[in-house]
């Protein structure tokens, strides 16, 4: 995770251009309305795509000494304005506060990132890097999870032989989907224990809007025996905003914010389903329980390989206070 780095010379950002293959820069100044309402979602950006030497994010105030003069080289008259580079010539502008058009650039630098690192050097590991994601993004929104906190991560009734709780935010691709899916000796997925449930507790350093789960389940096809075969989860129950994490006797008696049934067709041919959220609902979250209720066969465990969030970002919140139950919305 980076920052968005402030340009305070032409000197600096000339520097940057020859050493970063991509820059985005985001022109704007302290006055500006709609300048400090898409800071935070560029933030984000920045936070889940910056590499060193492959992607930067800068920001440059056209009011600034030093600074201006990089916003007068390139013409920048339009507040806030951003400005894509590749390996130092512009490809892209976006005038305004337009964060559909700046995602949409943006789908596309990820793929232009993730070409640029190849060759680099640079392992597959789960902290750094494009995270893989097994659908595409929905118009408008990010995948916002880099603001979880996983310190305070929490998974009840796992089986223990698996990976740890975090593997459900690995960035690399499932091993189930590599080619030598059958050679590798790695569980990088979280099974179920005692029976199919699982309560997955995930807090957030931010305020975060979620617009979107996205769940990755790949179980195998051609075990011979069904019953120790793990299913793909069906009934999950959401519940924001708790301080901590809940059991299974409380999960069953209070209502949560959502219920969703997962059908058999939501499942594309990554194993990825993605979970539409009733976005009224899911405004100002700063924690998430995921309540998997039950599979969708006869089996007695659920699998899970991924899930990524989809949403905006907000300001980071002071780790450590307890939030307010009574603030909780719906409450």
């Amino acid at each position: 995770m980076a920052k968005p780095i402030e340009i305070t010379s032409v000197e600096q950002f000339n520097e940057l251009l020859k050493s970063s293959r991509i820059v985005v820069a985001d022109f704007y100044a302290t006055w500006c309305g709609p300048c400090k309402q898409i800071a935070p979602f560029y933030e984000q950006l920045s936070n889940s795509l910056s590499r060193p030497k492959v992607a930067t994010f800068v920001k440059v105030n056209t009011e600034a000494e030093g600074a201006k003069a990089v916003a007068a080289e390139y013409r920048v008259t339009h507040l806030p304005t951003f400005i894509v580079f590749r390996d130092g010539s512009v490809v892209k502008r976006v005038k305004g506060a337009n964060p559909k058009e700046l995602q949409t650039i943006v789908e596309t630098l990820s793929h232009s990132i993730e070409h640029a690192t190849q060759g680099e050097g640079s392992g597959s590991g789960g902290s750094g890097g494009i995270a893989w994601r097994g659908a595409d993004l929905p118009r408008g929104y990010i995948d916002i999870s880099d603001t979880i906190d996983v310190r305070g991560l929490e998974l009840l009734n796992a089986d223990e032989s698996h990976f740890s709780v975090r593997t459900l935010f690995n960035k690399s691709k499932p091993s189930a989907l590599s080619k030598d899916k059958a050679e590798s000796s790695e569980k990088d997925w979280v099974e179920s224990d005692t029976d199919e449930q699982l309560l997955l507790y995930t807090p957030f350093n931010s305020a975060i809007k979620l617009h979107t789960i996205q769940i990755t389940s790949l179980p195998p096809t051609d075990d011979e025996d069904d019953d120790d075969v793990p299913m793909r989860p069906r009934t999950l129950k959401l519940f924001t905003n708790r301080p901590h994490n809940l059991g299974f006797d409380e999960a069953d008696d209070i209502d949560p914010t959502q219920t969703i049934e997962i059908g058999e067709n939501d499942w594309n041919s990554n194993g990825t389903a993605s979970l539409g959220l009733r976005f009224v609902r899911f405004q100002n979250i700063t924690s998430l329980v995921i309540f998997v209720v039950d599979g969708d066969g006869d089996g007695e465990k659920v699998r899970i390989d991924r899930i990524r969030f989809i949403g905006e970002s907000g300001e980071k919140r002071e780790m450590g206070k307890l939030e307010k139950i009574g603030d909780q919305q719906g409450e």
